[in-house]
């Protein structure tokens, strides 16, 4: 016979003052010598909490009482805000959400980098805390997440949602009534397409059984005026889909690109699948300064454009170029940074793992008539090699702006190879771009770098920094 596993008793500790930040948006209390991450709180705010998890050497918890609130908190206006977990310091005085970035870097290059910084400069402050972003992606699903009030309404309740996935929890969505992220009409298109597929019937996305035939949608918005919808189907209903598509083109002629994909893969990913344009222009153009740039369904854009303009003349002014450079942009996307600084150098040379992105990179460079520009596909570390750099020319400066993740290790290798005079390393994760910049310290030194708030309202922070080659003037 079975024994039945003795239940423990939960751990709850009381009078708990948060003192620091930590990854992910989580907080850090101290107890002793244990260190405990808190989720859904602030520095100063003193609590009980409640571990969830036990490490060896850390503990997790959540708040079950505040008996005091942080000095540093604010009132925000978002309906969503703590269970989406879009906008984690959304109620954090945005002073001190600054000040923990640059703690953030700082942290990161000390910590992991271990590396000396000749200058830090102070984090470059958001221009606009609310909408500011041109890319936002929503998930349908049949198991929405339930507020308070919703479970106590007797009789069937509506289970369809088109929104954000709750934190930790892979199959289940908060239905999204208003977001402050991205500016009208983006908050219209996804209601009225909700909407619609809930008085038709429309089968939402399971996740758990992987079926259903609304999976995803993407709305993406320029500062040109123009605007991109892509639909992802997770079966080939033609009928329904024509007729939702119809829909959304009839209530929406402001759209200018219209698109849809069917995806029954098991991810969400759609780099390798065919997007077809339904109605009006397969790209968009978005404008920085006095270029123009095209963006296809595929192409990644710095989803905070107006940042991403103030980030690009940070790599300019590091660059100090003088005409007679050759430069490598790695991870270059649609060539934007390419395209930024060609004019001021002798030749750029972009490279990205998206085809589709490269072909956009190469036509943003006619359509600013910037000829010396080279934009070339492919896996970056089978790119770059010995033979690739004598063909094409030795590297005086390297961009890169990798993936979160970081670069992969045959490309740090082939960076420290190159010697360039100078590497500009643009990173959203200052954790793996501290790891990067230690291997790299075998032959570069950080002369500096600047912390560029991308997100406000988020514990996430952009990072630019410039290596140059040791012996180098």
């Amino acid at each position: 016979m079975r024994r039945r596993k003795k239940r423990t008793k939960p751990v709850i500790f009381e009078n708990v003052e948060i003192f620091e930040t930590a990854s992910e948006g989580k907080t850090i209390a101290k107890i002793e010598h244990l260190v405990v991450f808190v989720n859904k709180v602030l520095p100063g705010d003193i609590v009980d909490i409640k571990v969830f998890r036990k490490k060896k050497n850390y503990f997790e918890a959540y708040p079950i009482k505040f008996h005091k609130y942080s000095e540093h908190r604010v009132e925000q206006e978002c309906v969503h805000f703590g269970i989406c977990g879009g906008c984690k310091w959304r109620n954090f005085d945005y002073e001190k959400q600054l000040f923990y970035k640059q703690k953030q870097v700082s942290d990161n290059f000390e910590r992991i980098g271990k590396v000396k910084v000749s200058k830090i400069n102070p984090i470059l402050r958001a221009e606009e805390l609310n909408f500011s972003r041109n890319k936002l992606e929503y998930t349908f699903s049949n198991r929405k997440w339930l507020t308070e009030v919703e479970t106590k309404i007797d009789g069937p309740k509506q289970v369809n949602a088109l929104g954000f996935h709750i934190p930790r929890m892979f199959d289940r969505i908060v239905d999204i009534d208003y977001c402050y992220l991205q500016k009208d009409p983006s908050n219209n298109i996804r209601n009225k397409i909700r909407d619609y597929a809930i008085e038709n019937n429309m089968g939402f996305f399971d996740t758990r059984k992987h079926g259903g035939l609304l999976r995803n949608l993407i709305i993406r918005t320029s500062s040109t005026g123009d605007l991109m919808v892509i639909l992802s189907f997770g079966a080939n209903e033609k009928e329904n889909i024509f007729k939702l598509l119809d829909y959304i083109n009839i209530e929406f002629p402001e759209i200018t690109s219209l698109n849809y994909v069917i995806n029954t893969k098991g991810n969400d990913t759609l780099f390798d699948l065919n997007i077809i344009c339904y109605k009006g222009n397969e790209f968009i153009y978005e404008q920085m300064g006095d270029l123009k740039f095209k963006i296809g369904p595929k192409s990644f854009y710095q989803t905070n454009a107006k940042q991403a303009y103030n980030l690009y003349k940070i790599a300019e002014e590091y660059a100090k170029l003088t005409g007679a450079e050759i430069v490598y942009d790695l991870y270059t996307g649609t060539g934007t940074i390419a395209n930024f600084i060609a004019r001021k150098a002798k030749k750029v040379i972009g490279i990205d793992n998206v085809p589709e992105a490269i072909d956009d990179a190469i036509e943003n460079s006619k359509i600013n008539n910037i000829e010396n520009t080279e934009f070339y596909a492919g896996n970056i570390k089978d790119v770059i090699t010995k033979d690739f750099f004598e063909q094409k020319g030795k590297p005086d400066i390297i961009i890169i702006d990798p993936p979160r993740a970081g670069i992969h290790k045959q490309v740090t290798y082939s960076l420290l190879n190159s010697n360039a005079k100078k590497i500009i390393y643009i990173s959203c994760n200052p954790a793996t771009q501290a790891r990067d910049v230690n291997i790299l310290s075998e032959k570069y030194e950080v002369i500096e770098y600047t912390p560029v708030d991308m997100f406000p309202h988020t514990h996430h922070v952009e990072n630019i920094a410039l290596l140059k080659l040791k012996g180098e003037e």
